[in-house]
């Protein structure tokens, strides 16, 4: 896998955190077949989605729905989840004990690797799984969440269910 030299900037390097969390990510293997058919079918361009779930001693994601990238300038390395998407998908889950506990994106041709752009948007409390993408195949996956600061992105470990 090429890594571009951006991602070794100190520019991206500075909202990676060094530490890593005791926290988990639980995702089931339907919102990982989501996830990476979303990142197979916009490749070469970058896909996102909400993810849904719980968050009890870490997050338990059971479900992951692609959302329209409405960035249409600079989709092949930036993303704009569309608002009504997310009205649309937070209205449905009111009183059901579900809620959206994260986004997703992939990044074509690029590491799973948190940017300084993906900082920008990010939420405290969410996760954030990212999908690396080479030549239309999913090379990997892994997870950030925001520190305790708020101020830069810790890995998580990640765990797939069979739900």
């Amino acid at each position: 896998m090429h890594e571009p030299e951006r991602f070794k900037s100190p520019e991206y390097l500075a909202v990676l955190g060094e530490a890593s969390t005791s926290e988990a990510c639980h995702i089931s293997s339907s919102a990982l077949s989501a996830m990476q058919e979303a990142a197979k079918k916009d490749y070469p361009l970058e896909a996102c989605g909400l993810l849904i779930g719980s968050i009890n001693s870490g997050w338990q994601v059971d479900e992951a729905r692609q959302i329209e990238n409405l960035n249409k300038e600079r989709a092949a390395d930036r993303f704009q989840l569309d608002p009504a998407g997310y009205q649309s998908i937070d209205h449905e889950l009111r009183g059901t004990g579900r809620e959206i506990i994260g986004v997703f994106h992939s990044h074509p041709d690029c590491p799973a690797k948190p940017s300084p752009t993906d900082m920008e948007s990010a939420w405290e409390g969410f996760v954030y799984p990212i999908i690396s993408i080479y030549n239309g195949e999913v090379a990997d996956i892994l997870c950030w969440s925001l520190n305790e600061n708020g101020n830069r992105f810790q890995p998580l470990s990640v765990k797939y269910s069979k739900k």
